[in-house]
């Protein structure tokens, strides 16, 4: 148990010592679906990053959408913490329809958004995201709206 702690405590103070890199977390997400998703970012330089969400989708009118979003994001900073990003990306999952069997859908995402960095390791971004699937139940268009919450490291 105490190496655990000096790990986690390892961990916090790296993230104060320089500029975090990467971030994990979770998005909550609303639009034509609500959402649920964990997310990791992994940045690509001083500007660049990849953002991965692994979620859980429900549709009220037929079904749910498990998937994988990768969205290629370029950030800029507006003043201190304060950042916005846009990006484009791609995603793959799988439908479960109340009246038919699983099937398997992909498509193109895009992504804007703002987000806030603590001065402790820290994150918040608001952004909106449409998307158009191109295979699966659910093909067409698509949008949410999320709210998301991350550990930088």
């Amino acid at each position: 148990m105490k190496k655990v702690f000096v790990l986690l405590f390892a961990v916090v103070a790296l993230s104060f010592a320089g500029n975090a890199q990467n971030a994990i977390g979770v998005r909550g997400a609303f639009g034509n679906s609500s959402a649920a998703e964990l997310s990791f970012q992994h940045s690509l330089g001083a500007a660049n990053r990849l953002e991965l969400d692994l979620g859980w989708h429900n549709y009220k009118d037929w079904g749910s959408y498990v998937n994988l979003t990768a969205i290629y994001q370029w950030n800029w900073n507006i003043t201190g913490g304060l950042g916005w990003y846009a990006g484009v990306g791609a995603n793959a999952g799988l439908y479960t329809g109340k009246y038919e069997s699983d099937n398997f859908g992909i498509g193109l995402d895009a992504q804007i958004g703002l987000e806030y960095k603590f001065s402790i390791p820290l994150q918040v971004s608001v952004d909106f995201r449409p998307q158009w699937d191109l295979l699966g139940h659910a093909s067409g268009f698509g949008y949410g709206v999320a709210l998301g919450l991350r550990f930088c490291f």
